[in-house]
């Protein structure tokens, strides 16, 4: 596995070194993950040709293995490779960076835990989070900032904590339900999580530091190492999301220290937003005097249009907007997709609904394709930006293929669309879910 993930890096860098822009390397990390680039492995540079990089990456494939050659042991240990330790049941999409979701049916729980919260990795995973070792680790806050702090683990640990459950969502969950589809990782549904964080409100740092009157954006750094040439993730917030008591600098992940994979010793935990502005692997926030301007706040890296654009097309740069609080969404967890059952049994349906800065109001179900709906039960969340639960019985009298549709709706009417609209990186994917049935006599 060692010697494939090698591979990967000398691959991405060769395909800079050949004139590769942003926008192929992230062709590249689409083709990387696991269910397309096993498939093309046997075709060697012709097929990442034939997936749009051009006679680079055929010349830089030959130059690793000769024409056609990538070695058979990387195909043999994919699914070696796709086992990540303490996510048992994880889809994975990319092993390097690690990117990967749990099927809804896995998200069933009230809080997610830990071994099925979803990875979204942009660097690698730093060699103190895979140790769990702390020694030296320090936390600086700096910029516009009257008092620059460098805090320990222990230091953190000593102040007056909070302790809340809050949903994170990868941006670009429901990616996979775009038409026509768009470049990044696959995602369907399940990189979303509603753990139980622990640690110190990020304005109590700030007011320890005393935040000058030009602080505007905070701007987070990690310790997560880029791969190849790319440029250190760093994403960040508006001060007033800052302020907000229930951003919170974690160090606990339902009771216990982070885990590797989201981020350990310590990260930021912005509820409601869009997954990474919670960054992981936490070292450094920079208070700065205007919105942040990193190559993951500007272009099109978690931005959409501010307007409706038409499916395929790509608009300016000028007209895009940066991602803040996810929609109203909902997701089936019970029943799983493709379930059995016997015409005229009742069977149970439960799941979830968010909404973001929001509050969910009602959740519909359907079994007949949307032509009558009736309420599920909903359980109020445990604190603000927590997720809902909803519960509900259904059944089917006659034999055959059905679906089980669930529409959300929040306090302001807004509600999940039917069809997804379109947006060039496939962001704030929340059409409605829809779950098969297969009912025998």
């Amino acid at each position: 596995m060692k010697k494939s993930l090698e591979i990967h890096d000398q691959l991405r860098e060769l395909l800079v070194e050949n004139g590769a822009s942003g926008d192929d390397l992230d062709r590249f990390d689409t083709v990387m993950s696991r269910r397309r680039f096993l498939a093309g492995l046997g075709g060697g540079g012709t097929a990442l040709s034939l997936l749009g990089f051009g006679a680079g990456a055929e010349m830089a494939l030959q130059g690793l293995f000769g024409r056609g050659m990538i070695p058979a042991a990387w195909a043999a240990e994919a699914e070696k490779t796709a086992q990540i330790e303490g996510k048992p049941g994880m889809i994975v999409h990319n092993p390097r960076p690690v990117n990967g979701e749990f099927p809804p049916h896995l998200l069933n729980d009230d809080v997610t835990p830990t071994t099925r919260h979803f990875v979204r990795n942009n660097g690698l995973v730093p060699q103190r989070a895979e140790a769990q070792n702390p020694q030296g680790w320090t936390l600086a806050i700096e910029g516009e900032v009257h008092r620059p702090l460098k805090l320990s683990l222990e230091d953190l640990m000593q102040m007056p904590s909070a302790t809340y459950q809050a949903c994170i969502e990868c941006g670009g969950n429901g990616r996979a339900n775009f038409n026509p589809p768009v470049r990044g990782n696959p995602w369907d549904r399940g990189a979303i999580g509603c753990s139980e964080w622990q640690g110190v409100r990020l304005r109590d740092l700030l007011q320890r530091a005393g935040l000058k009157d030009s602080a505007v954006y905070t701007a987070h750094d990690g310790e997560d190492p880029p791969i190849g040439s790319a440029q250190p993730f760093s994403r960040g917030i508006p001060i007033d999301k800052a302020m907000e008591e229930h951003t919170l600098i974690a160090y606990r992940m339902n009771g216990k220290p982070l885990h590797a994979l989201n981020g350990y010793p310590v990260r930021v935990v912005v509820p409601g937003w869009i997954g990474s502005a919670s960054q992981k692997w936490l070292n450094r926030i920079r208070i700065r005097d205007k919105v942040h301007d990193s190559d993951k706040m500007t272009g099109y890296s978690y931005r959409i249009p501010e307007y409706p654009v038409p499916p395929g097309s790509r608009p300016p740069e000028s007209v895009m907007k940066i991602l803040t609080a996810w929609q109203i969404k909902s997701l089936i967890t019970l029943p799983a997709a493709d379930t059995k059952t016997s015409a005229g049994k009742r069977m149970a349906v439960r799941g979830h609904a968010w909404a973001g800065e929001n509050t969910v109001d009602r959740v519909l179900l359907s079994t007949d394709y949307g032509v009558n709906w009736k309420a599920a039960k909903l359980t109020r969340p445990a604190n603000k930006y927590a997720w809902y639960h909803f519960d509900s019985e259904v059944r089917f009298d006659q034999k055959g293929y059905y679906e089980i549709w669930a529409r959300a709706f929040d306090q302001r009417g807004n509600a999940q669309p039917f069809r997804q609209p379109w947006n060039p990186r496939g962001y704030l994917g929340n059409v409605i879910h829809r779950v098969p049935v297969l009912v025998d006599v």
